[in-house]
């Protein structure tokens, strides 16, 4: 809801006391009378409660002197001292342009007496500070303006008014990032102003964390690497911690199947030592089943050890919503071409990684960030955006490209009509009239890709031009090679704010002098669509060719290289080359277990251990069914949920984390660790969450737990 705000007349204005700070009239000899005047900021809140907080108990009570702020937050109350401002959500903040938006989370500001003319989520901050430790507002001060990298006197300014452009964008996102500790804090019910002291005193001690580094592998849900875990929401009717049911899958149309379809193609990739056919699939009970029964897969006696690799599923943007089906999660067989195969699991107890899960944080609540494939949600980890891709209809370069069919809605992929598509999924795999990478046109003419395209530059699954003679570029003419991207990246943040970081991949060098190592089903199987930062034109290999090389970096000869030295980046991703990333249909479970937990193993060893977080996540679900109900969020997602694991000294030890995150929580970390503005992602989604009733996504600071006194 927003609005086009209106100064008030002067008579309002006086009425309300804003212009006032004591004082009488020339002619009276009357003592003045003290008053406090100031400004709820922020943008501006205006219609905030405001109050003398003479009992300093950082609420409104009756019997406090209140006043209720105008269109620009200003406000005058009778008397002196530590001032609260309550906004709920009959309050309305003011940002430039002169819009203001309503207030959706309500919030409550606090203000120290000796300075409470700036009432904002930073005094809000500084007094949970001041109060934890009874130190000074100096003292204070200087906690904050060092983590921020701003005079301290700046802390206590209206920050709308700053010139310096830097300064004033690390403010408004240290208020941001505030604001919403305080929403949550609102949220949780209690005792406010301890929560505030909680909540302030931990991201403080985040600083104790210097490097953070994610690994990310490949296309597993929770439930079929997790389902059997020890006090995890786990496979509903096997694991006893499970906290939901699982639905029987539906057909087509929506009737309950009698059993699950057939593993269309045969249960294992071809060329393994273990075959499991087609034929030998038919029949199995609707419900989920385990891949490394040692009895043998669902009574066939044929035993699919972690060791093998199964057939891929598909994973895309529209059919992976067709399969969540609204939250009932309960067309994951009628929308996979794999058929029964969408319902299996491993019990994961002989894994590496799962001993690992053991001794620190098992998340079991964390979802995919976007729907679909490895593409976005790569894309997603580095922007929580989807990646645009103008004039898809028009452009010369590219000729006309046809976006994906969908329904009247927009939101679902047409099955082929009549006899074209199987009457129920028992029969065949369903058909679709067009499953390509664009979503059709928007409101405002942009296409977005949400399935697998690829980048612009090499390494890039479409060759050089053959006019290129740099050999360093993708053919622009090719109709899957994406056009260069300019959107905001957690790169950008870091850059802006001078954090240190980098991106490092396996085989990334080794491709580079030799393109048949991509795609080539075996080792290493360089996987482009895996290397987001390699679709946006900072990276460009002529252009930028030192920013790149700074960033864009090899596993193999650099990382553990890197890790031993104590030179990781402050912020470091390592992506698996493709035989070590448990993508199923060319690689195993077992080599990227073992692969992670050795890589895991190493930064253990490494000087920056010490103040070390590690994630280790999964860009997507893989087309594996999942039981957990989806949050619904925004057009992007989230999707089905996956596997997280947090390692590090600073973790909860043998702990299952039930808080809600998603792939961007990662970026939510590094931008409240690192103070950076939050990304327009961010906001949609966990705006979009709460506009469906869900709470917002978590920034894996719950998996963590800090000693009072380092």
């Amino acid at each position: 809801m927003s609005h086009v705000f209106r100064p008030l007349s002067l008579a309002v204005l006086t009425a309300l006391g804003v212009t006032a700070c004591g004082g009488s009239d020339s002619g009276s000899n009357s003592t003045p009378s003290a008053s406090t005047s100031g400004v709820v900021t922020g943008s501006y809140f205006e219609h905030a409660r405001v109050c003398l907080d003479t009992n300093n108990n950082g609420k409104c009570d009756s019997g406090e002197a209140s006043a209720f702020t105008n269109a620009q937050g200003a406000f005058t109350l009778p008397g002196v001292g530590a001032v609260v401002a309550e906004i709920g959500t009959d309050a309305f903040r003011n940002e430039d342009g002169g819009v203001h938006n309503a207030v959706t989370r309500p919030l409550v500001f606090r203000a120290p007496a000796s300075a409470n003319g700036i009432v904002s989520a930073i005094s809000t901050e500084l007094v949970a500070l001041m109060e934890s430790n009874g130190s000074s507002l100096d003292d204070a001060r200087s906690q904050v303006a060092a983590r921020l990298g701003v005079p301290a006197e700046k802390l206590l300014t209206d920050h709308n008014k700053e010139g310096d452009s830097k300064i004033k964008a690390t403010l408004q996102a240290e208020i941001e990032q505030t604001i919403d500790l305080i929403a949550d804090t609102v949220a949780d019910g209690g005792d406010i102003s301890q929560g505030m002291r909680d909540r302030v005193a931990k991201r403080l001690a985040l600083q104790k964390i210097k490097t953070v580094v994610v690994i990310y592998a490949e296309n597993r849900g929770f439930d079929n690497l997790y389902g059997l875990f020890p006090g995890a929401n786990g496979v509903p009717g096997v694991n006893p911690a499970s906290t939901g049911k699982a639905e029987p899958q539906k057909d087509f149309e929506g009737s309950t199947l009698p059993v699950l379809p057939p593993t269309w193609g045969g249960l294992t990739a071809a060329g393994q030592t273990v075959t499991l056919p087609q034929s030998s699939t038919t029949n199995w009970a609707n419900k989920p089943f385990r891949i490394d029964d040692p009895a043998g897969v669902n009574g066939t006696g044929v035993v699919v050890p972690q060791s093998v690799t199964t057939r891929d599923l598909v994973h895309r943007f529209y059919n992976n919503q067709m399969q969540i089906h609204g939250g009932k999660n309960d067309k994951y067989a009628a929308y996979s071409d794999a058929g029964g195969l969408s319902m299996g699991y491993y019990d994961g107890s002989g894994m590496a990684l799962w001993k690992i899960a053991q001794q620190y944080v098992l998340a079991d609540n964390f979802f995919m960030g976007a729907f679909g494939g490895s593409f976005l949600n790569h894309q997603y980890l580095i922007c929580a955006c989807a990646p645009q891709y103008p004039n898809a209809d028009t452009s010369v370069a590219k000729g006309k490209i046809s976006a994906i069919d969908v329904d009247a809605g927009g939101n679902f992929l047409r099955l082929t009509p009549g006899t074209s598509n199987p009457s129920s999924v028992l029969n065949g795999a369903p058909t679709y009239l067009n499953d390509g990478a664009l979503t059709p046109k928007d409101a405002a003419g942009m296409f977005y890709a949400v399935n697998t395209m690829q980048p612009a530059y090499q390494p890039s699954g479409n060759k050089p031009a053959t006019t290129d003679t740099t050999k360093l570029f993708a053919d622009p003419a090719n109709s899957s090679t994406m056009p260069v991207l300019s959107q905001t990246t957690i790169a950008d943040l870091l850059d802006a704010r001078g954090i240190s970081w980098a991106w490092y991949a396996g085989a990334w060098s080794k491709v580079a002098q030799d393109p048949t190592g991509i795609y080539n089903n075996t080792t290493p199987n360089f996987q482009p669509h895996h290397q987001p930062f390699n679709y946006y034109a900072s990276f460009d290999p002529v252009a930028h060719a030192d920013y790149r090389n700074a960033h864009l970096k090899d596993y193999d000869s650099q990382f553990l290289q890197d890790a031993a030295a104590g030179k990781l980046p402050a912020v470091t991703f390592y992506k698996p080359q493709g035989n070590l990333n448990q993508h199923p249909g060319y690689t195993n479970v077992a080599d990227g277990d073992a692969h992670i937990a050795s890589v895991i193993a190493q930064l253990q060893q490494s000087p920056q251990w010490k103040d070390m977080l590690i994630v280790v996540t999964y860009d997507e679900n893989g087309g594996f069914y999942d039981h957990a109900a989806v949050p619904t969020g925004d057009r992007w997602g989230p999707g089905t949920r996956i596997p997280a694991i947090v390692v590090s000294p600073f973790a909860k030890k043998g702990y299952v984390d039930h808080t809600q995150y998603d792939t961007a929580s990662v970026l939510r970390f590094i931008t409240h660790r690192f103070a950076l503005p939050t990304l327009p992602g961010l906001k949609l989604r966990d705006a979009s969450l709460v506009l469906n009733n869900a709470k917002p996504m978590g920034d894996l600071t719950n998996a963590l737990t800090f000693p009072a006194q380092q």
